[in-house]
């Protein structure tokens, strides 16, 4: 008798039906947005004179600080100035070094800052 009770607990089991996944909804695409054409922020784009110290570097005519920036990193790439070992660090050369704050180096993300005390 108890292999008839075990037989009819096996069968229970194996006759209880599996849980199937529910369906997956189809995900909602979104409508493709218009382009909107970006307008530059006018502080940006404020000529600013520079100093007599960065003018040695980038010139004397009054530009916007993106250009003062993008000029500044067209010095350093011609001389060579960014550290072999650390490309994050700049090597201020003679022409440099008085835009830096007399450091002999400085790293990439303080550029912008010494660059701010140059530009009026």
């Amino acid at each position: 008798m108890a292999t008839k009770k075990k037989a009819a607990k096996k069968a229970v089991k194996k006759a209880a039906p599996k849980k199937k996944a529910a369906p997956k909804k189809a995900a909602k695409k979104a409508a493709p947005k218009k382009k909107v054409k970006r307008t530059p922020n006018a502080a940006f784009m404020k000529a600013l004179t520079p100093s007599a110290d960065l003018a040695v570097v980038i010139g004397s005519k009054p530009l916007p600080r993106t250009e003062a920036v993008k000029k500044i990193w067209v010095y350093i790439k011609a001389n060579k100035l960014q550290d072999s070992k650390n490309r994050r660090n700049i090597n201020a050369d003679a022409k440099l070094k008085p835009v830096v704050g007399g450091k002999s180096q400085v790293s990439m993300f303080d550029l912008a800052k010494h660059l701010s005390k140059h530009l009026k």
